[in-house]
């Protein structure tokens, strides 16, 4: 059954400054039990930092990140994104195509709302699927 975003997204976003260290931005993650925060300047989204772009971006390449900004490290626009009043079949195309497991929602205005996962998408899709399942269990984003 297809449904409009704002009906299953993670509403509210985690957000940082492009000037975040990057260990700020490693706890804030911790903290909130979180992959992924936005990086944004008021409500213009500048990229997307993941759990993964630290990992393989900052800590495999042994940047220091106490000093390293997400500005630096995030994957940068164009980001894809989405309306709340787009549907879930558009979210899982987008998803495919552009490889992505998370998608920030943005108002017209462009500015960060919220936040769509492939945990969400299984979960509203079938709530008794496997994805469902491992998505309660895993950490939100």
């Amino acid at each position: 059954m297809t449904r409009q975003i704002r009906d299953v997204m993670s509403p509210g976003t985690a957000s940082v400054e492009p000037m975040t260290t990057v260990a700020r931005a490693a706890r804030l993650m911790r903290d909130q039990d979180i992959g992924d925060v936005l990086v944004a300047y008021d409500c213009d989204l500048f990229g997307v930092l993941t759990d993964r772009d630290i990992a393989v971006r900052a800590v495999a390449e042994g940047l220091d990140p106490n000093i390293t900004t997400v500005g630096s490290l995030c994957t940068r626009p164009p980001v894809v994104t989405l309306a709340p009043d787009d549907t879930t079949d558009h979210a899982i195309e987008l998803m495919r195509k552009h490889a992505v497991r998370r998608i920030p929602v943005v108002e017209h205005g462009g500015c960060p709302i919220g936040m769509i996962s492939l945990g969400d998408l299984a979960t509203s899709e079938d709530p008794h699927s496997a994805l469902a399942d491992i998505s309660r269990a895993a950490p939100n984003h």
